[in-house]
């Protein structure tokens, strides 16, 4: 149990890509951390093709202090996530805490409008890499990438090597 003792957040919002939200909180939980599901409110988010999750915890009801990491799937959700003044601040927040802070495919969006890109190297979803760029970062094409708290990944494709990256972030 790798993960026992830490707290980690998987953002939700509705057109998240299923695999990116669901492998990483199965993953999380069979490893021990207690994985919560945050959206702008307590409700029922449904991914591109339908799936439900329901989110544990609306996100100005928590306290980042309190998580270890915060993960961002990508699909469409993470630009519904950014109208949320309150996601924005938590992933701002966790950010200048330090905590791992892991965004694969389009979640980057998440990551520049948290101005938390910014000189940093990461990797993204092809069709957003300008915009992350825009926001001061360098983009690698690679399966995952890590710059000091901030982990990235590109696709569905990229998510055993982007979780491998996030336990050893945590264990360190």
């Amino acid at each position: 149990m790798q993960l026992t003792g830490k707290k980690i957040a998987i953002l939700a919002e509705n057109l998240y890509e299923d695999l990116e939200l669901w492998y990483p909180l199965l993953r999380f939980k069979e490893a021990g951390a207690k994985v919560r599901v945050v959206g702008p409110k307590t409700e029922i988010y449904e991914s591109k093709h339908g799936y439900p999750v329901k989110a544990d915890k609306a996100a100005d009801n928590i306290k980042i202090s309190e998580y270890d990491a915060v993960i961002i799937p990508g699909g469409y959700a993470p630009d519904h996530m950014r109208r949320s003044q309150p996601m924005v601040q938590l992933v701002r927040q966790a950010n200048l805490q330090g905590k791992i802070l892991a965004a694969i495919c389009h979640g980057g969006w998440m990551l520049a409008s948290a101005d938390a890109v910014r000189d940093r190297k990461f990797t993204c979803f092809f069709a957003i890499r300008d915009d992350l760029i825009n926001a001061g970062g360098e983009y690698l094409d690679r399966e995952v990438v890590r710059d000091a708290n901030i982990i990235t990944s590109r696709t569905p494709a990229d998510l055993p090597a982007f979780c491998r990256e996030i336990i050893t972030a945590l264990t360190e």
